[in-house]
């Protein structure tokens, strides 16, 4: 028996693992909606002196969605508000299907899944409140972060360990790479 340590060319073991009722939910996933003030966002609210809106992003949901669009599944964003900092963030990102100032988000996503061609059974969502719920109705995926609303909860079938804005989105997103097998793969990538 050798007690010599691991190579560092052996391919990483994952840390992270989810129920396989959730695993079988998530695969087939091609689209996932997030909504932006209390999922990207912690919720708060920021204006400066002048009324300018600014925002507070994690940087583990961002890379997350990088790591979406690397495994081939599409992060599209509809969110009721508007904001330079919002497009600024989201375009660094390479997100290229945004509704802004969409109170009904329905119709957005129905558009945004009409232009990729999928249906909503390839569909997941992550949002914390009522405007959400349209889309929670019809997704095959319905994720929430904690601190959502209790309605939103209800109805989420998986509700993140992280609350929005702390790194809620990226554990969807890692949740969908395990689903579609590439997870391990991505994280070989990222360590050797």
């Amino acid at each position: 028996m050798s007690t010599m340590p691991a190579t560092s060319s052996a391919a990483p073991v994952p840390a992270l693992n989810f129920a396989p009722e959730l695993l079988l939910k998530a695969q087939g996933i091609q689209v996932i909606f997030f909504d932006v003030d209390g999922v990207l966002t912690d919720g708060s609210l920021y204006f400066t002196e002048t009324g300018e809106s600014i925002k507070r992003f994690h940087t583990l949901d961002g890379h997350g969605l990088k790591l979406l669009q690397r495994a081939g599944i599409v992060p599209a964003v509809i969110t009721g508000r508007d904001s330079k900092p919002l497009r600024v963030r989201l375009a660094a990102l390479g997100v290229d299907h945004v509704h802004y100032g969409t109170e009904d988000k329905r119709p957005a996503a129905e558009q945004t899944l009409k232009t990729l061609g999928l249906a909503w059974s390839q569909a997941a969502v992550m949002g914390d409140d009522w405007p959400d719920l349209a889309l929670m109705r019809h997704c095959a995926l319905v994720c929430a972060p904690p601190n959502a609303h209790p309605e939103v909860r209800a109805i989420a079938h998986h509700v993140t360990s992280a609350r929005g804005g702390d790194g809620a989105a990226r554990e969807v997103c890692d949740l969908l790479l395990i689903a579609s097998g590439r997870y391990a793969g991505l994280l070989a990538e990222t360590t050797q």
